[in-house]
């Protein structure tokens, strides 16, 4: 039986009039799941900025702070003075100086790794986003770890002017370490505390909206993938570190 769709004057539609209604239906279906960028989100959104760009300006503001951490803080501690002119002196110098050209390593290493996984996250669930976006979304976030370092900095040139060589590798603002006393307790247990922060919590918040940002569904789905990949994968590293550490 042919299906009638009447107007209010009970005369059978026409057929423009029927193929407009179920052609709204759909799209409000759809638009419930879609939702559009802006044209301002897409032009200053740092999520879709120029990947060399980003990439070189985050490794030189981490070298930056990483040059003003050793040479005003950690190079002015009693224990670095008194292994200057020493053996032992020379070795840290030696791992100082790695540390510096290691930084573009490990970030390339740290976002493949964490994008890869991100991006399983979002086949899994269906989402069509390449794994050069999650890297770029990993990348964003990174950002908010160079502000931990700052606020480092500040506090042990500002604050605590005369530290420790342990206060100062113990230290991380915003942290579950901040809560413990590191001359007590179990060096396994150390990494973890100083991992939960809430700089962390910010990171997760911004790869989410990475992830919904490139998506353009609902965020609750971002969530779901962040949460069953990134969020579960690191706290199994956590524990996995706790476990073997000696």
């Amino acid at each position: 039986m042919p299906l009638l769709v009447y107007s209010k004057s009970s005369e059978p539609a026409s057929l423009f009039q029927i193929n407009k209604i179920l052609l709204s239906r759909v799209n409000n279906c759809f638009l419930k799941e879609y939702v559009p960028v802006t044209e301002t989100e897409s032009q200053f959104s740092l999520f879709t900025s120029d990947k060399k760009l980003t990439f070189i300006t985050l490794c030189l503001l981490s070298i930056l702070l990483l040059y003003i951490k050793k040479d005003f803080i950690e190079n002015e501690t009693a224990a670095f003075e008194f292994l200057q002119d020493r053996p032992e002196g020379m070795i840290l110098r030696a791992i100082s100086a790695l540390q510096f050209f290691s930084i573009p390593l490990v970030y390339a290493w740290k976002f493949t790794v964490i994008g890869f996984i991100i991006w399983v996250g979002c086949f899994t669930f269906g989402f069509r986003i390449t794994f050069s976006q999650c890297w770029s979304v990993v990348m964003a976030a990174e950002f908010i770890f160079l502000l931990a370092e700052l606020i480092k900095i500040g506090w042990f040139m500002f604050v605590d002017t005369d530290p420790t060589w342990a206060e100062v590798k113990a230290f991380y603002p915003l942290s579950l370490m901040q809560l413990a006393d590191y001359e007590t307790i179990d060096k396994r247990y150390a990494y973890p505390l100083r991992a939960l922060s809430l700089f962390e919590i910010g990171y997760v918040l911004i790869l989410v909206n990475g992830v919904h940002h490139f998506a353009k569904r609902q965020k609750q789905s971002a969530w779901w993938i962040v949460s069953t990949s990134y969020i579960l994968i690191f706290a199994l590293w956590l524990l996995f570190y706790i476990i073997v550490y000696k």
